[in-house]
């Protein structure tokens, strides 16, 4: 049997590695950040947690930092605090992803609440190694594609009103992953009915573990397609998804035995710090006009780096099947959430 250290040299190639930089830039500063409202998903740790510090420290008015758990949320806050020397900046809301009711309660007081929003950064994810259900679907796909999405929605009617009250330009960030371009089999065999097929439990703990990998790619296809029938011309509103690259975070927290051991040796021999992968996060946040609907990696748009299945003919077929899928889902959440923005 091949070792963890084999293994992880088939996967990283010497081009993949040179590409994992670990000197990246900052492109946010107080002269782009100063005076903003930004919300980001999973602020408690990680990219989260970094992103959020680097917003307080380049002058954000105000950050939420959106978490499940709210105790969680408010340690990150203090810390955060206590690092910056800043207070009065940070407020904790609540939001489950994996809860559609969560999700709009979440929206409305953003609306209800927040005079301006000039970025939502939509970093939360799970990485699952066991099944379960929420909402009637696989757990993974709920949160990293369905209620990700939700909020999304959700959240862009604020987006366009900032952009028009306070002439600025706000920004729809996902955080996305290159795991994505790594699962084009498994995703050839579910691309005919995308949501139908990832519900079926098969017991498989292998393919739950491609199924993070698997849910980033649809969400990619899904923000993609997002970005098209919204315009950054007719809505003023920039969206754009962002791959942190392999970072050292607790996204692989729920992992086991072998599984576990292969990502805590990939994070130690390859992985970014969180503070230098939010620095990608950030870049999506400033990034201008021409990010609108793309793939940014390493601080620079990349989306030459998008693979031909997902661009071509046959894979604008695929995204506007999951797409069908997912706005289906939504719309019986919220009736014509989508219509309302076009």
């Amino acid at each position: 049997m091949a070792s963890i250290q084999e293994i992880a040299a088939s996967v990283f190639t010497p081009a993949w590695i040179a590409g994992q930089r670990k000197d990246l830039p900052i492109l946010a500063s107080s002269s782009t950040c100063t005076g903003g409202i930004y919300i980001v998903t999973g602020a408690n740790v990680g990219l989260g947690f970094e992103t959020a510090k680097h917003l307080v420290t380049f002058g954000a008015a105000k950050v939420i930092i959106a978490v499940r758990n709210t105790s969680a949320g408010e340690a990150a806050k203090a810390k955060i605090e206590s690092e910056t020397l800043k207070t009065g900046v940070l407020d904790v809301w609540a939001i489950d992803l994996s809860s559609f009711a969560s999700v709009q309660a979440f929206a409305k007081r953003a609306s209800d609440e927040l005079e301006r929003v000039d970025a939502v950064v939509e970093n939360a994810a799970v990485a699952l190694d066991e099944w379960s259900v929420s909402e009637g679907h696989e757990r993974t796909i709920t949160v990293n594609v369905l209620g990700t999405l939700l909020l999304g929605i959700l959240l862009f009617p604020v987006l366009v009103e900032s952009g028009k009250q306070f002439g600025i330009a706000p920004r729809l960030v996902f955080t996305a992953s290159e795991a994505s371009w790594t699962v084009k089999k498994e995703w050839e065999e579910i691309q005919d009915a995308p949501l139908k097929k990832l519900d079926e439990q098969t017991g498989d703990a292998q393919q739950m573990l491609r199924r993070y990998a698997l849910s980033k790619l649809i969400q990619t296809l899904t923000i993609r397609h997002l970005a098209s029938v919204l315009p950054v011309a007719q809505t003023g509103v920039i969206i754009n998804y962002v791959n942190p690259g392999v970072c050292k975070t607790e996204l692989s927290r729920n992992y086991k035995g072998d599984y576990r051991s292969f990502a805590d040796y990939c994070f130690s021999e390859y992985g970014r710090t969180a503070e230098m992968g939010s620095r990608t996060i950030l870049h999506g946040v400033v990034a201008g006009k021409d990010s609108h609907g793309c793939y940014l990696s390493a601080c620079e748009i990349r989306e030459q780096e998008v693979p031909g299945w997902v661009t071509d003919e046959e894979g604008q077929k695929g995204q506007n099947r999951v797409w069908d899928d997912v706005i289906g889902v939504l719309d019986a959440v919220v009736p014509g959430c989508l219509d309302k923005l076009l």
